[in-house]
Formats: C-alpha cells, structure tokens, sequence
C-alpha cells in the first residue's frame, strides 16, 4: 500500500528558507529600486535588492519595453545614476538592442560591491515589531525556496507599493476629491480609478513588404470602424502607442490579469488596423511585428502617505522645499481611467514647472518607522503623480532614498531622522554623486577653494562655482582645446585623497534616427536607417590627471584611456603641491568641456 503523504509535510520536506541579513533590504528592481540600492551599497552599506522578475529596470526593461521620460526643457536632463546607465548604453548597445539594456542593468547591480541581487523572488509578507518592519519573505519561483531578508531599514519601490498593506502603513488608491487638496485638475469627487496599463509593441522594418495575418481572437478595427483612433496617433515611426491602455476603472491590481488578455487582443487588432486598414497601410508596408509585450507596464496602483504627501499646488509652485532631494518637469499627464474606451485623446498634459522640487519627506512612510518609499508609489495625491511617476524622475527619488538609508545605517537613523539631523549632508551628498538640485550649489572641497587656479586656455574658475551644469544664465563650465590643462597650486604640500570630475554628457544630446528629438534611452522601432548609438561627442574620452612633487616636477599619476562616462571619481594616494588634469581626446569634439575639477585630502 501507498502511504498517504500529509501536503504540509511536502512543503516542510522539499521547500527551505534562506535567510539573508542585511542594513538595507529593497523591494522592486525597476529603475528607482535599482538607483536606491546601488547609491546606498556604494556609500557602504549592505544592501539586498528583491526583485519579482527575471531583469531589471521595470517599465523600461525588455518586457515591457517603455522608454525613459523626464523633465522637460534644455540641461534638465536627469543625471545621477541614471545619466551612468545611459551613458553606459551608449557605450555598449549601439545597435540598439533591449537585451542589452537588460544586461546594461544587471551588470550594474550583480556586481557592485555590498549588494545582493535577487531575481524572480516575489515578496508576499513581513514580520513587524510594533510599527517596524524586521523582515520580509519572498517566495522564488525558479529555485522553490522561501527568502527572508531581515534588515534595519526597508525601500518599497516596488511600483504596485506591496509592502504598504503587508506592513500597516498608509497608503492610498484612486483620486482625490478636488476640494481635499485644493487641486484644480482633480475629479470634483474622489473615487478609486487610476490611470491604466498598456502592453506595448515594438514593430521593425524590413528591405521588402511583410504581410500580417491577424488572430480570429485579436480585435478588429475595420476602415469604419476608427472610433478609438481620435486623437491618438498611429505613425509607426513617432508613437510607441501609449494610448492602448484599460484597467484605470477597475482595480490595477487585482484586474491586472484580465487587463493584459484584453490589451493583446486589442494591441494585436490596432497593428491588423496599421498593416491591413488604414489609409497610409502602403506607408507601412515594410514593416512586421517584431516584439509583443505579455507584461502590462503599469501607471498607478497604491500610494503611500508621508510625512508630505506632494500636491498639484506644490508641483506649480515649482516644489521650493527645503528638504527637496529630486526633481521633476514632465507635464501632469493624467490618462482618462477608460483609457483606449474614452472617447477623445487618451490623456490632458497638465502644465508643470520644469524643474519643480519633490521633498525627502515624501520618500518614506508617516507611520511604519524604517520604511522608505521611492517611485511611482511615492507620497503624493493622484494629480501630482501623473507627473512625478515618469521614470527618469523616479530614478532620482530611488537615488536620493538609497543615499539616505546609507546614512541612516551609519548613524542608527530611522528615515525621519535623516530629515531632522542629516538633511544638510544627504542633499550635499547628492550633488557630489552628480545629482542636481535646482536653486542649491555643491560644497567644494576646502583644498580647492583655497588653491590658485588656473589654466593654459581658458577661464577655470567655474569649475568650482558649485554648479555641474549648463543653467541659463551661465555655462558653468571650462572649455579649451585638447591637450590644454587646468591646475589647483597648494600653499604647501598635501596628501591627496582623490580628484572628481564633471564632464560635458551633452545633457540635450538629439537623436538623429528620430527626426533630431531629444534622446531616449531606447527606440520604439527598428528602421533600416537608424544610426547606432555612441558616446556624446561632448565627452572626454582620454585624460591624464597630473601631480607637482616637491622638486616642481609635473608627472603622471593616473588617467583613463577610454572613458564614455561624465561623473568620474578618481582615487590618488601621493603627496602633491598641485593637481591638474589634461584632456587628451573626446568623443568626437574638438574641445575639451568640463564643469568640475577638483582635488580632496585624506581625511
């Protein structure tokens, strides 16, 4: 006889727990999960990063495909770490390819010191201590095993915002009522839709014509039958469809399932519509189905409240906090919740300041102590997150969280009490590590403040002004011919420590395949004419950094030979009476652009 087997005790045989201890435990590797713990492993911290899927990057990975948006307007572009993955795309997919992307963010995670990456692990519940969190426990699909991550301090930026109702904290769903706070753009009452979801595709194109035969199952959408089509465009070449979006007038979580069976069958009845209906179907005869997204990319689902809970007014009073930490500019964009069934236009492009602030105390929970949130799940009212959920803005609230939970670790800090007794370092922080924040300046290092500078070419003395970037009414930057140098002199002897560098990205950099459009991340399409990816121009491909001994002579003391990044930090270990630097070659400019060059000691 077969002896019967208790399932508890199947489960109790066959599945263990691995227990992982951390400082810094965070929940979502989309594009914000990601910059929070890279920047919080890289200022010493042990960090895990859990994420649900098999890549990295969220909405812009391979399997949803949507490409990074952020603040509008000339040297607004987002830079941080977000700017190093770009520039790291640059580098290495030039053709360009999703999977390489892919592997651009999994590189950056798997092998930076302090962090443990792991992948296709879904959180599903926390072990609590009153109003702290101790752990979470994740259920991996690909091994069958239980993970438990005990650490001090937690970052929810898992977009959908699970730690929120595991935890107790509070968080919200749906619309604000107008007169809650005060925004004009706001229903008149509150109610729970949100905007919706969409599954992208990406179509290529080919020397000769592809036909496509549609599924009996996809919607069809016949030359009359055109009803969804007004206002939403359907150009190949210049939309990635955006507006195939539902699930804004159900729940955007627990309909996501049925949300993504509808949007397959209308994304496939929009491209039989494209190839076999409209009326410029000739213009896009070349062109095949080249990849289906089977992932819904999500707008908005759980939002937590923080200590601020950013509004619409906040947003159009350009966001001056004295605890701002990031910054946004894209436009409110507030989708209808019947999304592709709404007749009209798919979204209203709000107006918003560009750049407008987003406070550190809207980047962790009001009521669960050690709990930080970052992304579209961040505290703010519906309206004021149509604009702030972008992922170019969201990376940075990643970045700005992760700098805080580092210091917070070294300083046995809950996240409140690096707003009450480290706000000063975190933003000063910030700026060293490349990220801008409007209307404040970077501290210079007291060594080269004091130092004479100078230059064989050139005005230098902006590359200690304490701003990194092009502003309107200043470059901000030292330009000079190749091979020409710039040099701090010391009253005496010292021992340096290290040199940091800003060189020019070219922040407003085009892309000339898309009609010389500001440059994404990715394209929406392959064409036959596309011009690879590279490094900007602008940027400084080689450099020496130089050091004058004690007998006056200038000599080599380190360098880069193929640099295609602008943040470069370069450590020294030598005794110097100044330091200079010499661009050797760039990316394609006959000139060297800089916008910071400066030396520090051993502390």
């Amino acid at each position: 006889m077969y002896k019967q087997v208790n399932e508890v005790d199947i489960m109790r045989k066959d599945f263990k727990t691995e227990i992982i201890e951390v400082d810094f435990c965070v929940v979502g590797g989309g594009l914000a999960g990601m910059a929070a713990a890279v920047s919080a492993a890289r200022h010493g911290t042990k960090v895990a990063l859990v994420q649900d899927r098999p890549v990295l990057g969220g909405n812009s990975s391979s399997e949803i495909r949507m490409h990074v948006c952020g603040a509008h307007g000339d040297n607004n572009r987002e830079t941080g770490i977000l700017e190093e993955l770009a520039l790291d795309n640059l580098y290495y997919n030039r053709t360009p390819s999703y999977s390489v992307w892919d592997a651009v963010l999994y590189g950056k995670t798997q092998y930076q010191e302090n962090l443990t990456l792991i992948l296709n692990a879904s959180v599903n519940s926390c072990e609590m201590d009153g109003n702290t969190i101790t752990s979470v426990k994740a259920w991996q699909t690909t091994t069958g095993t239980w993970i438990e991550i005990r650490a001090k301090l937690f970052a929810d930026c898992s977009g959908d915002g699970i730690l929120a109702p595991l935890s107790g904290a509070d968080f919200r769903m749906g619309r604000e009522g107008r007169s809650e706070f005060n925004e004009s753009i706001a229903p008149e009452v509150a109610d729970k839709k949100t905007m919706g979801m969409s599954c992208l595709f990406q179509a290529r194109e080919y020397p000769e014509a592809q036909p496509f035969t549609p599924f009996p199952w996809a919607n069809s959408y016949g030359e009359k039958d055109i009803e969804w089509l007004e206002g939403r465009n359907i150009d190949v070449y210049s939309t990635n469809f955006w507006w195939m979006e539902v699930g804004g007038e159900v729940d955007s979580i627990l309909d996501t399932e049925r949300c993504r069976e509808e949007l397959l069958r209308i994304a496939f009845g929009v491209w039989d519509y494209i190839k076999n209906h409209s009326p410029n179907k000739d213009k896009y005869a070349n062109f095949a189905l080249d990849w289906q997204g089977f992932l819904p990319g999500k707008r908005e689902s759980r939002r937590y409240y923080g200590d601020v809970i950013l509004s619409q007014n906040d947003i159009e009073a350009e966001g001056r906090f004295e605890d701002l930490v990031a910054y946004g500019g894209w436009s409110m964009d507030d989708h209808f919740p019947a999304g592709i069934h709404h007749k009209g236009p798919g979204t209203i492009f709000h107006p918003a300041p560009s750049p407008f602030g987003i406070p550190y105390r809207s980047l962790y929970s009001r009521n669960i102590a050690n709990l930080f949130c970052a992304g579209r799940c961040h505290s703010a009212t519906h309206s004021a997150m149509s604009s702030t959920r972008v992922m170019a803005t969201t990376t940075l609230m990643g970045q700005a969280a992760g700098t805080a939970a580092a210091i917070a670790v070294r300083d046995s800090l809950q996240p409140r009490g690096v707003y009450e007794k480290r706000l000063g370092e975190l933003q000063q922080t910030l700026m060293d590590d490349d990220c801008w924040l409007p209307w404040q300046k970077r501290k210079i290092s007291d060594l080269c403040t004091d130092a004479k500078l100078a230059a064989s070419a050139g005005d230098p003395e902006m590359l200690r002004n304490g701003v990194d970037r092009q502003r309107e009414d200043s470059a901000n930057l030292w330009q000079a011919p190749i091979g020409s140098h710039v040099e701090y002199m010391f009253d005496s002897e010292v021992e340096l420590s290290s040199v940091r560098i800003v060189f020019d990205s070219n922040l407003n950099r085009k892309d000339p395949s898309r009609n010389n459009r500001p440059q994404l991340n990715m394209r929406h399409v392959i064409c036959l004419d596309d011009t690879p990816l590279a490094p900007p121009e602008t940027l400084v491909r080689s450099f020496r950094i130089e050091a004058m001994g004690a007998d006056g002579e200038w000599r080599k003391v380190s360098g880069q030979a193929e640099n295609y990044q602008r943040l470069v930090k370069v450590p020294l270990s030598c005794r110097a009476k100044g330091v200079r630097i010499v661009p050797e070659t760039t990316w394609g400019s006959p000139e060297a652009r800089i916008f910071a060059f400066e030396a520090d000691v051993k502390k």
